[in-house]
């Protein structure tokens, strides 16, 4: 008998390059064992280097993805990643209060590329905050972001659990507040809930291929949402999965370059 794999939904931008955005969504989901649907917000051109342009998705298009995809195959965890701005934002936040209720909701609120683009508009952020931060199950910002969203500074670990907190307070259920923008020799990320909040600590590898962690990361807590594991250990399994992608990463590129998403297969 086959059994049918965790259903997760990835909403957001295409990269060209293939190391972030959907393409390293549907890598990760599949890597992990789960089915990749995909509703796309955006149309890059990117690559290791940058992103040098960006053409939208008109909004009705974004969300007529999602709906149909919901209506026909459904999912157990849906993903957003680039969402560009308040329209889109606006779309889908409708959508998916009118048909994935009770879906868990992981957001990765993108605001600015690796290479310093800007993928959020200013004029989004409010959006974000009051329409798709209260429906979230688990937000997973990095610290600018964290700090952009919350109006606090985060320079130290009490720092990043003040700035966690302040985003619960908004309406996630949970935030998972990516410590890898601070400096040292380790990455201390903090899953903070109303009742807890605990850490991961890790040494940080020393590369410059790291494009798409963000992407990475939040796609692999969706797949072990969807796929029943608690809240906890889908984080644990992520961090790991980041972990051994960036230390094989395959070093393509003149910039900062892509991870492996594929090392577990690449080992059976």
């Amino acid at each position: 008998m086959i059994t049918q794999p965790a259903r997760v939904l990835a909403v957001g931008g295409s990269d060209s390059g293939g190391g972030a955005g959907i393409q390293a969504d549907i890598k990760t989901l599949t890597a992990l064992g789960a089915y990749a649907m995909t509703a796309v917000t955006a149309l890059t051109v990117q690559d290791t280097l940058g992103v040098h342009a960006v053409h939208a998705v008109p909004p009705d298009v974004v969300a007529a993805q999602i709906a149909h995809v919901l209506d026909d195959i459904g999912a157990d965890a849906i993903k957003t990643g680039m969402l560009g701005d308040a329209e889109t934002l606006s779309a889908v936040a409708d959508v998916l209060k009118a048909k994935a209720r009770g879906i868990p909701l992981v957001v990765d609120p993108v605001m600015i590329a690796k290479g310093g683009a800007a993928l959020l508009k200013s004029e989004a952020v409010d959006a974000l905050c009051e329409m798709l931060v209260p429906m979230t199950s688990l937000l997973t910002p990095n610290v600018p972001e964290a700090e952009w969203l919350s109006g606090l500074r985060i320079k130290t670990d009490d720092d990043q659990v003040a700035a966690a907190r302040a985003l619960l307070a908004m309406g996630a259920r949970a935030v998972l507040l990516k410590g890898g923008h601070r400096d040292g020799n380790a990455v201390s990320d903090v899953l903070v809930t109303s009742d807890d909040a605990i850490w991961f600590r890790a040494a940080r590898v020393n590369s410059k291929h790291t494009h798409g962690t963000g992407c990475t990361l939040a796609s692999a807590c969706a797949a072990g949402l969807a796929q029943g594991m608690s809240l906890k250990d889908a984080v644990l399994r992520a961090q790991m999965f980041v972990q051994e992608a960036i230390k094989t990463a395959p070093g393509f590129g003149k910039g900062s370059g892509p991870l492996n998403h594929l090392h577990g297969i690449a080992k059976r």
